[in-house]
């Protein structure tokens, strides 16, 4: 069953929609604000701005694709259709799959919807350490409060999925903490695709929230339209280029788009906005731009449990544990968030590390196995700086990310706790996604072996769905490329909301983070302009 296209009706009402696709001639855009980016950043600026009264341009790159297209459920259509590179983004060196989203609604049109709001810690570190100000837990909570209430976040009512409760029973087991996690849902129906953009419209994504409420208030919506470059002069932003893409969504139609306005809001995500900002040579006198770009390098492992999981189907995310995030203080050791992802054929078959006859074993068990993840936190000690952005002749976006041996002794206890949580809730496999890991038995069997493999790259599964930083905040122009409140310290008239101000990585999902300092700082834009 698919559900009304809210975008038919919308356009057919006066929406202002373009698919540059559809561009036969150059065109010049006017605005008071133009908006790079309409995912978790850029879609909370275009509702608050646009409720302002403001004249607002929301440019994407990618396509606009309702729940019409959805209606499939299909993992290769999604991974084509709504994923940055067909979901083959990575790291420079091929080690780290990166998942992002690139479609209307960014990564919140494709996201498990995990809402957690920013650790107390992350915070108080951003404001100690970085230089952060007007962020701290007391600024921030009333914002929280805001987007909660505005995309309907609350913790997952109904009982975990098999997946989920495998992580729950081993936390129980162990006497480790656990917790449900909070999910931007309404009337949702608990199917579990939603990595593959929502067929129903429960998911509160930017797609199905924000954005139309913009477009009721006059915001003009551009997509498959790709911004090259900001035009700089006198420390302001005089004009934006872009050129229009073919219908294939990559290949440029050879039409340009020029933008004219008052102000820039660059929201494109912590890979695309430092390379925008690259392209376009700002001034960077620090040499911040691109630099500290940080992710949540995740690790996993896999079980065999005696009941089916079906790890496919129902909410994919709804228990988590911080037991061993905060553990050793904000500077010890890395710590990790523990959490479970959806299993579906084709991912789980890249996860599973095998080929020929095994890859057959390990798929004929697929619906009796589990996955537990570990998010690790990136970016509190020395030893953990995150990576860089820079950009490829062409101006694409390449990111160069290593680990240091913090990182690699951090990833190991993470497969130890993975495995302990799995047996201790009945597992009767467990193998680490690791090239050298086998299936083992029990957990001291699982416990030997882990403390032997050899933790580097290409041996490591490894991947990251979060982005953070390239961009980072800073009341100190030394230290950061934008102030707290998002803009740039060298150019007056251009703003960054989206998750590449984050000092740090958040130390949990990070899309609520995004929204509420979006929110908060596209309140205050807001404000200052309606003053002008």
């Amino acid at each position: 069953m698919a559900f009304p296209d809210i975008y038919a009706a919308g356009i057919a009402s006066g929406w202002k929609v373009i698919d540059a696709s559809t561009l036969t001639a150059p065109q010049t855009l006017e605005a008071d604000v133009a908006i790079i980016g309409s995912g978790a950043g850029g879609g909370v600026a275009a509702e608050i701005l646009s409720l302002a009264g403001l004249k607002v341009l929301l440019l994407e790159e990618g396509p606009l694709k309702t729940s019409d297209s959805f209606k499939d459920m299909d993992e290769a259509r999604a991974y084509a259709d709504l994923y940055q590179e067909s979901a083959a983004r990575a790291t420079s060196d091929g080690a780290i799959a990166v998942l992002q989203g690139r479609a209307v609604g960014g990564t919140t049109t494709v996201n498990w919807t995990s809402s957690f709001r920013t650790p107390a810690q992350t915070l108080q570190q951003w404001a100690t350490q970085h230089e952060v100000a007007g962020h701290g837990v007391n600024d921030m909570a009333p914002w929280f409060a805001k987007m909660e209430q505005r995309l309907s976040i609350a913790p997952w009512a109904l009982a975990p999925n098999a997946n989920n409760n495998v992580l729950k029973r081993g936390c129980d087991a162990l006497g480790w903490e656990s917790h449900i996690i909070p999910r931007n849902v309404k009337d949702c129906w608990d199917s579990g695709y939603c990595g593959f953009g929502c067929p129903v419209n429960a998911k509160q994504s930017m797609l199905v929230s924000t954005i139309p409420v913009a477009l009721q208030h006059g915001a003009t919506l551009v997509h498959r339209l790709r911004m090259r470059q900001l035009q700089h002069a006198g420390g302001k932003i005089e004009g934006a280029v872009g050129e229009a893409l073919r219908s294939d969504g990559r290949t440029p139609s050879g039409v340009s788009v020029t933008i004219r306005a008052r102000h820039y809001v660059a929201a494109g995500g912590a890979i695309n906005t430092p390379a925008l900002l690259l392209r376009s040579q700002l001034p960077d006198p620090h040499q911040r731009l691109g630099k500290r770009t940080l992710i949540h390098p995740v690790v996993l492992s896999l079980a065999v449990m005696p009941e089916r999981i079906d790890g496919f189907y129902g909410t994919p995310q709804s228990i988590a544990s911080d037991h061993f995030q905060w553990k050793d203080g904000v500077t010890g050791p890395m710590g990790y968030k523990l959490e479970v992802p959806p299993l579906f054929p084709g991912i789980g078959a890249g996860v599973v590390n095998s080929f020929g006859d095994a890859l057959r074993k390990d798929m004929a068990a697929f619906a009796h196995t589990n996955a537990i993840l570990a998010l690790l936190r990136d970016g509190f000690v020395p030893q953990s700086e995150g990576g860089s952005v820079r950009i490829a002749a062409d101006g694409s976006p390449i990111l160069d990310y290593d680990l240091t041996d913090y990182a690699w002794d951090g990833a190991r206890r993470a497969y130890l706790s993975m495995a302990e949580a799995q047996f201790a809730a009945g597992a009767t496999q467990v193998r680490p996604a690791h090239l050298d890991a086998r299936n083992y038995g029990s957990w001291n069997e699982a416990k030997r072996a882990i403390a032997e493999l050899p933790m580097k790259k290409f041996r490591t599964t490894l991947f990251t769905a979060h982005l953070m930083g390239g961009c980072g905040m800073s009341e100190n122009p030394a230290r950061g490329v934008v102030n707290s409140r998002g803009r740039h310290h060298q150019i007056a008239n251009l703003f960054v909301m989206d998750g590449s101000v984050f000092p740090t990585s958040i130390g949990a999902n990070p899309q609520l983070s995004i929204f509420a300092l979006s929110a908060q700082n596209a309140a205050a834009l807001a404000k200052e302009l309606g003053s002008q």
